[in-house]
C-alpha cells in the first residue's frame, strides 16, 4: 500500500450526528477505493491495522469491511485476506449526484453540452418542485450529455432564479452586501451554446454553505419526442428513461433536474439492502 493511501486512511475518523462510526470507516475506506489509492485486486490491510489507521476497534473496522462487501467493493480469500474487487460497481441513483456522473461511472467521461441557460416562468410542473409559485421566474439550464461521442442523455435543471443572488458580509452600517450572481456568471452568456465542464447540481454542491439534500429520484418511461429526438439523434417514438429528480435544501424544495436517458446509455444502478 503506498504512503498516500496510509496518510489518507490515516485522517482523523469523525462520523456525522445520527451517522455510526463503522458507517464513516465504510465511507473512508470506499473514498480510498473509488480514487483508487486501494488499486483494483490490491491486498487490503488486516483488521488491526485499519484499526490503527483510524484509531477505532477492530469491531467496527470488521462492521465497515463488512458492508464493503456486500456493496462489491471488496472480496474475501479465506486464509489470504480482503481485496478491492477487481471491477468496481457504479454508484447508482440512491444518492444525490450529477446525472452526468451517473452515467459516466467510474472509468467513462461524460461531457456536458450546455445548450441554454436563461430565466423563464415555472410551470405548473416545475414550480413546487423548487418552492416557488406559478410563472415567476426561475433558472433553466439545459444540456446534452455525451459520451464517447454520443448524445445519451437531454438534461434540464432548475433552481429559484434568486440562488445566486445570497447577501454576503454587512457593510459598515449592518446591511447585507449581495456578493454578486455567481450563478450567472457560472453559467455564462445567456443562450450559449458550449462544453462545459459541469451541470448545475455540481456547481451547486461545489459552492461553500450550500447544503442540499434530501433528495428523490422517480423513474419513468417515455417517447424521445421531436425536439429531443434531434438533440439525442433518436427518433421521436424511441423510446427513453425519465429520471425526475428531486432536491430539497434547508427543508424546502430547491432543485428539479429532469433527464431523459436513451438506450444506448446501458443500464443504471439502484442499491438494495434486506
Amino acid at each position: 500500500m503506498s504512503d498516500t493511501a496510509v496518510q489518507f486512511l490515516s485522517r482523523p475518523l469523525t462520523a456525522q450526528p445520527g451517522q455510526p462510526l463503522r458507517v464513516a470507516a465504510y465511507s473512508r475506506i470506499a473514498e480510498a477505493i473509488r480514487t483508487k489509492l486501494l488499486p483494483p485486486g490490491s491486498l487490503l490491510p488486516t483488521e488491526t491495522e485499519l484499526g490503527v489507521m483510524m484509531d477505532v476497534s477492530r469491531t467496527v473496522i470488521r462492521e465497515a469491511l463488512m458492508l464493503l462487501e456486500e456493496d462489491g467493493l471488496t472480496r474475501a480469500r479465506r486464509g489470504v485476506g480482503r481485496f478491492v474487487a477487481d471491477t468496481l460497481p457504479r454508484i447508482g441513483i440512491e444518492k444525490i449526484r450529477p446525472f452526468d456522473q451517473l452515467l459516466g461511472g467510474t472509468e467513462l467521461d461524460v461531457q456536458v453540452k450546455r445548450t441554454l441557460t436563461e430565466f423563464q416562468p415555472a410551470s405548473e410542473f416545475t414550480a413546487p418542485g423548487i418552492g416557488v409559485e406559478p410563472n415567476q421566474d426561475c433558472w433553466l439550464w439545459e444540456s446534452v450529455l455525451i459520451r464517447n461521442g454520443e448524445a445519451i442523455g437531454h438534461l434540464q435543471e432548475n433552481v429559484p432564479a434568486d440562488t445566486g443572488r445570497e447577501p454576503g458580509a454587512p457593510d459598515t452600517q449592518g446591511n447585507a452586501v449581495d456578493d454578486g450572481d455567481w450563478l450567472a456568471a457560472a453559467a455564462g452568456p445567456a443562450g450559449r451554446t458550449s462544453l462545459a465542464p459541469k451541470t448545475l447540481l455540481e456547481i451547486l454542491a461545489e459552492r461553500p454553505g450550500m447544503k442540499l439534500g434530501p433528495g428523490e429520484c422517480q423513474i419513468s418511461l417515455s417517447t424521445a419526442g421531436p425536439s429531443r429526438a434531434r438533440l439525442l439523434d433518436l427518433r421521436p417514438s424511441d423510446p427513453v428513461l425519465v429520471l425526475t429528480q428531486y432536491v430539497r435544501r434547508a427543508g424546502r424544495p430547491f432543485y428539479l433536474a429532469k433527464c431523459l436517458v436513451a438506450a444506448r446509455a446501458g443500464h443504471l444502478s439502484v442499491m438494495q439492502s434486506s
